[in-house]
């Protein structure tokens, strides 16, 4: 049997065990600008599993984070008539590492640096599992996803955009 891979502590698998989350590890070769593509072809596992973490921000630059669908995009215009507000733009990375605390690409929804708002594309939460960053580049959480909404508070909103 293989031996399983050991992956160091993160904010995110911190952030899961005080909060008694079961979850799996998925550890994979991360690929610069590689997406979901990657982790899912890694994983054996559909895209449309891969749940991305995506930090933006509102008209008034206050930041929020957006769950979708790996193979799916954020409809902005959507996203901003939901939650309501004007508008709604991915922030520039360097501004999405300082408000999440993660570097992009290894961005996770748990254990981030600043409280800010949580909203999932409605259809993950009819997934059995979903796969979603565990707080570093090249690894990946398996979870229930109602846990986003139990734990996290993430409110259900309609904005996914096939890709």
């Amino acid at each position: 049997m293989a031996k399983k891979e050991h992956v160091s502590e993160t904010p995110a698998t911190q952030f899961l065990r005080k909060h008694a989350v079961a979850f799996s590890e998925h550890p994979y070769e991360y690929e610069e600008h590689g997406g979901t593509a990657v982790s899912s072809s890694a994983l054996g596992v559909p895209e449309h599993d891969v749940v991305k973490t995506l930090v933006m921000q509102d008209e008034a630059a206050k930041p929020l984070i957006v769950l979708m669908h790996g193979d799916c995009k954020v409809s902005t215009k959507n996203l901003a008539r939901a939650i309501p507000c004007k508008s709604v733009e991915p922030c520039k990375p360097d501004v999405a590492q300082r408000h999440s605390g993660y570097l992009v690409g290894g961005t996770s929804p748990f254990g981030i640096r600043k409280a800010m708002p949580v909203y999932v594309e409605e259809s993950i939460l009819a997934l059995d599992k979903i796969y979603i960053n565990g707080g570093r580049r090249g690894y990946l959480v398996g979870i229930d996803p109602k846990v986003l909404v139990d734990v996290l508070k993430a409110r259900p909103v309609q904005c996914a955009l096939a890709e």
